[in-house]
């Protein structure tokens, strides 16, 4: 009988959210796998914390905004977003400017918790040697 182990699965985002197909992909890989049940994790560095940016408009590069997805990730139980400390400091940028991403705890009575983790590139590197597969997008 062989037992079913889960991976661990992080998905890192480097890039802008718009001008290449990277970031979208990256969503739907993140979406696609958290469906299956994988065990998901996302962290986004380098310009890539663009991509959490609130407030997000496409009207004058004639694209479809599709940040309104990232409010799905909770609901497919991917509550573990890491977002880079010094790539926000490095694009004035800071964890006001990103987007209220939650969960709903179901340890916790089904309270709402914040998904998204600030962390320094040092606690990155440690979470991606736990990780059994690292992706970059």
């Amino acid at each position: 009988m062989t037992e079913n182990v889960t991976k661990k699965f992080l998905y890192v985002n480097r890039k802008a959210p718009y001008g290449t197909i990277y970031a979208l992909e990256s969503l739907e890989v993140v979406l696609i796998g958290a469906a299956f049940e994988q065990d998901v994790s996302v962290a986004f560095i380098d310009d890539g914390v663009y991509q959490l940016k609130k407030d997000q408009s496409t009207d004058g590069i004639g694209m479809k905004n599709f940040s309104p997805t990232y409010n799905a990730l909770g609901d497919y139980e991917v509550t573990q977003i890491y977002v880079d400390k010094e790539s926000l400091d490095e694009r004035g940028l800071t964890a006001d400017d990103l987007m209220n991403l939650v969960y709903e705890d179901e340890d916790d009575d089904y309270a709402e918790k914040s998904s998204i983790s600030i962390v320094n590139r040092d606690e990155l590197a440690k979470l991606m040697e736990q990780q059994d597969v690292v992706l970059s997008f």
